[in-house]
């Protein structure tokens, strides 16, 4: 119990949940959408196809991880994830960092830049799949480009933050590019950069389903669109929840990355 002298000068000690807490909340959470799930479908007396009861998408999500379907349509939407992630990271980051180096080189690279995104991605997978065939490639660049705009938006803002005090502390010193980027720069705009991680890590799974919808024989976006002709709406859900978990466990990856990356400003 905090004295009365501790709660005058405001010394009171709120306490924080731990993460028992929070796991606890979480499960509570998933408990309540299944039950509400469950009390809409008894309500409305749906039948399999418009909408199924969660037991029939555990009994159906069962079949398909037991025959292998499943595991061999999530492997083809993860390596296009990862691929389209890298590849868009990759190019997102360089181009920032020139362009917030480079006033004249952003006015020119710009317009056409946020042209680009006036496009909906999803009337440009055509397109591309045109280009780049109906195999591996053409996942990758749509999954690419969804990822590349919100990246590269971070990495000049994160850029640009830099404290100009600390860079001509560190030109004073004769740093070299390499210097200045290593130590001062990048370590200043990490948590923009990571904050733009986090919406392209999440925003690559939605790239990958796109393209899989516009031609695929395999990948989670194909087996929805499977599951849709069949009417097995069980498996769609199958597919879409496994979809979610991939964007959960791809943001938690970045979670973990920045308390990494950035535990030294706890210090």
């Amino acid at each position: 119990m905090p004295t009365q002298e501790a709660k005058r000068e405001g010394r009171v000690r709120i306490p924080v949940p731990g993460p028992w807490f929070r796991y606890w909340l979480l499960f509570i959470a998933i408990l309540i959408f299944l039950g509400l799930w469950e009390l809409v479908v008894y309500l409305g007396s749906y039948p399999s196809f418009i909408l199924p009861r969660p037991q029939e998408v555990l009994r159906r999500s069962m079949v398909v991880m037991r025959d292998g379907t499943l595991w061999h349509h999530t492997r083809s939407t993860l390596l296009e994830v990862f691929l389209g992630l890298g590849l868009g990271l990759s190019v997102a980051t360089v181009l920032g960092y020139l362009l917030a180096k480079s006033q004249p080189l952003e006015r020119l690279i710009s317009p056409y830049i946020v042209a680009s995104q006036a496009i909906p991605i999803v009337a440009l997978a055509p397109l591309l799949v045109i280009w780049f065939g109906f195999g591996l490639l053409s996942k990758v660049v749509v999954c690419a480009l969804i990822v590349f705009f919100p990246v590269l938006v971070n990495t000049i803002v994160g850029l640009r933050s830099v404290e100009r005090e600390l860079v001509d502390l560190l030109r004073s010193l004769e740093a070299n590019r390499w210097q200045m980027l290593t130590i001062l720069e990048a370590p200043a705009a990490l948590p923009v950069l990571l904050g733009g991680l986090k919406i392209g890590v999440t925003l690559s799974v939605v790239g990958a389903v796109v393209g899989e919808f516009v031609a695929a024989n395999e990948g989670l976006g194909f087996l929805i669109n499977l599951s849709r002709g069949l009417f097995d709406t069980p498996l769609m859900f199958v597919a879409l929840f496994t979809l979610v978990i991939i964007a959960l466990a791809l943001y938690g990856s970045v979670v973990v990355l920045e308390g990494i990356l950035l535990s030294w400003r706890q210090t």
